[in-house]
């Protein structure tokens, strides 16, 4: 592989290697050389990391130093599983605050319109705000046709489609930027996989940097096999994860995915030190958790195995969202309390 976008950073050298076959800007290499102390406890524990976002303008607001990565596990369990429900804009802006509906999670290019310059950008998330809720996560980060494998990666566009995105996310206090975009990491047809996975580790050792500057961790999305050909398990996942070696780069758990992959729930303890974020949505139709009554226990009680106990979010197709909130939301909360939750 041509290493086109590649400023390794190197851990014991603390050296930058500047690629030389094409112009990446002076911000990244700028940002690779910043590391931001880590947290107490990621320095001082192996633990899986979580966070805790106190609700705005509430009686809970002297908590908010809770929203720091935390990695006592006695802590950890003693905080409640936050829920969220992910969905477009016009679909979060159906909803009202409802009891046990802790955040929402939207579309990253819909909220932050990171290819809309300041002046004309419309801000859609600060009308959402402004009825009470956070918006600490979003996904859906690059558009299909700006790749990040195979021959025709526009770095300069990613470049400044990641910047925007960061310093927008971090105005907002969003902390967490799912990467899945599975358009933008499918391999073209006859390019080799081995290059493809070198290429999208490639981008995330560049980006966690910048998304740490920002106080945004930018997480690595398994997908199932039938959506995207490049990372599909979360073993996978959180090789790609290893491999990038940024604290600004952690991995997302999607039950869904695993499901469709056939995956075993015994995989997220393998993995639970980079858990950061979890989605969830049942296997048939990508519903809503408790439509079908699908049984997701055993991902529940590997997630409380790993000692997880951060956000969720519920990732569904839905076909009534106001009126789905509240039984989707007791469906879960009766599934992870049989769980261990």
């Amino acid at each position: 592989m041509q290493a086109r976008y590649q400023a390794t950073l190197q851990p014991e050298q603390g050296a930058v290697n500047k690629p030389d076959a094409v112009h990446v800007s002076k911000r990244f290499f700028a940002s690779a050389r910043k590391q931001t102390a880590a947290p107490f406890f990621a320095r001082t524990t192996g633990l899986p990391t979580v966070s805790f976002q106190a609700p705005r303008f509430t009686a809970l607001a002297p908590l908010a130093f809770l929203r720091a990565p935390l990695r006592n596990p006695w802590l950890i369990l003693a905080l409640p599983m936050q829920l969220g429900i992910c969905a477009n804009t016009a679909g979060l802006n159906l909803l009202t605050p409802t009891p046990g509906l802790d955040f929402l999670e939207g579309f990253t290019q819909e909220l932050l319109q990171p290819e809309t310059d300041d002046a004309s950008r419309t801000r859609p998330a600060d009308s959402i705000i402004a009825r009470g809720f956070t918006l600490p996560a979003s996904n859906r980060f690059i558009p299909a046709d700006l790749k990040v494998v195979g021959p025709d990666i526009d770095y300069a566009r990613l470049d400044r489609f990641a910047a925007n995105v960061f310093r927008r996310a971090k105005e907002i206090d969003m902390t967490l930027i799912v990467f899945g975009s599975a358009g933008a990491r499918m391999i073209p047809p006859g390019f080799s996989a081995a290059t493809a996975f070198e290429q999208y580790v490639d981008v995330l050792r560049q980006l966690g940097p910048l998304a740490e500057e920002n106080g945004v961790t930018l997480l690595v999305e398994p997908l199932n096999r039938g959506e995207c050909n490049c990372v599909n398990t979360i073993l996978e996942g959180a090789e790609a994860v290893r491999r990038a070696n940024t604290r600004g780069v952690q991995l997302l758990v999607d039950i869904f995915h695993m499901l469709r992959n056939g995956e075993s729930a015994d995989d997220i303890v393998k993995v639970a030190p980079l858990i950061r974020h979890v989605h969830v949505a049942e296997n048939r139709d990508r519903a809503a958790p408790g439509t079908h009554n699908e049984n997701l226990r055993a991902f529940y009680r590997a997630l409380r195995r790993a000692n997880y106990n951060g956000r969720l979010t519920i990732e569904a197709d839905w076909t009534d969202l106001p009126n789905q909130v509240a039984p989707t939301l007791a469906a879960l909360r009766a599934q992870l309390r049989d769980s261990g939750y």
